[in-house]
């Protein structure tokens, strides 16, 4: 059972379905996924833009079974893999049964919010949430400025938001992590999230399960894995160079001749950057800051699979591939 499940109301019935987190890059929507599942299922980083999968993430309550979605931020697109991940999250909304719209407490409402806010109030039927994130970084008057801003730009644009919840996923996350229940934990922010998913399960159309009992995201292992190692990669690099890392895994296989009670997986797998003068910036001086990259996701890695894994690293340039069609298609976007 979820750290943030619930009992069951007697004769309530269950449901099932799909949310969506949506906001500008970095407003707090992959944390929010992970501290909701009550695993890492996204990556997270403090550069936006961080998220180019769409990771579902799945909540397992007695009452219902919730699906997280989560998509890239949107932004104005300025190379054909923006365009394509614009193109992810409009056709994302358009097959969920709840939006979740991230707002960070911390950040006056810009552009960039009533840009995604008027994309929103285009989508009539579906209900729509907004979600004020890091709260723990402002005080109550910040707050609360915040919540009547984002109920005013709902009144100016026509939405009607079905909830307005303030939370702080990073509290929740550590609580999670630690292995704490909502209740149990006495953080503000596991609380806060354990409401969330209180108020976005109503939302959801009655029905069965959609996943076994236990999974906590339908993302391939080697995705995951990829997802894993390039954040590992965009920790402590130059402001320029994350969106041009991109991480692709060519081989996990089962090492031979290992006895059953000590497996070793080996994962093979190639950091593409666009140009050579990148290159010393990944690997580092005397490939310290690879191995650096390797041993911190590889960490990640184990945990995920329960398996010791030996991770061989690769760096390559794959020229401008962001604006490449061809590249793009190979490195999986």
């Amino acid at each position: 059972m979820s750290a943030l499940s619930s009992p069951a109301p007697a004769g309530e019935p269950h449901r099932a379905g799909f949310a969506c987190f949506v906001g500008r890059p970095n407003a707090g929507k992959s944390t929010l996924t992970n501290a909701l599942v009550g695993t890492k299922v996204a990556i997270t980083s403090t550069r936006p833009q961080t998220t180019r999968h769409t990771v579902r993430g799945i909540v397992h309550r007695p009452d219902a079974q919730l699906v997280l979605v989560d998509t890239p931020g949107l932004h104005k697109p300025r190379t054909l893999l923006g365009e394509r991940l614009n193109d992810v999250v409009r056709t994302t909304w358009a097959e969920v049964d709840v939006i979740g719209f991230c707002l960070p407490a911390d950040q006056k409402l810009g552009p960039g919010d009533r840009f995604i806010a008027g994309e929103l109030a285009g989508i009539k039927k579906t209900p729509k949430v907004a979600i004020v994130t890091k709260t723990d970084l402002v005080d109550s008057q910040q707050l609360a400025e915040q919540l009547i801003a984002i109920d005013r730009l709902g009144t100016e644009l026509g939405i009607e938001w079905a909830e307005i919840i303030p939370v702080s996923a990073v509290a929740a996350e550590k609580g999670a992590g630690r292995g704490s229940s909502a209740e149990g934990s006495g953080g503000r922010g596991a609380g806060q999230t354990g409401l969330l998913a209180d108020l976005l399960v109503p939302l959801l159309p009655e029905g069965p399960a959609l996943y076994p009992e236990g999974d906590l995201t339908d993302e391939p292992e080697q995705v995951m894995v990829a997802e894993l190692i390039r954040e590992a990669a965009l920790e402590g690099v130059r402001d320029e160079l994350p969106h041009s890392i991109a991480v692709v895994v060519e081989e996990m296989l089962p090492r031979e001749d290992r006895p059953a009670d000590r497996p070793l997986l080996d994962i093979h797998a190639n950091v593409y950057i666009e140009r050579p003068s990148q290159k010393g910036i990944i690997i580092g001086p005397k490939g310290a800051r690879l191995k650096e990259v390797g041993s911190k996701s590889r960490k990640h890695i184990e945990a995920l699979l329960g398996t010791p894994v030996f991770l061989d690293l690769h760096v390559k340039v794959a020229k401008d591939w962001q604006r490449d069609p061809k590249q793009l298609r190979k490195l999986g976007f």
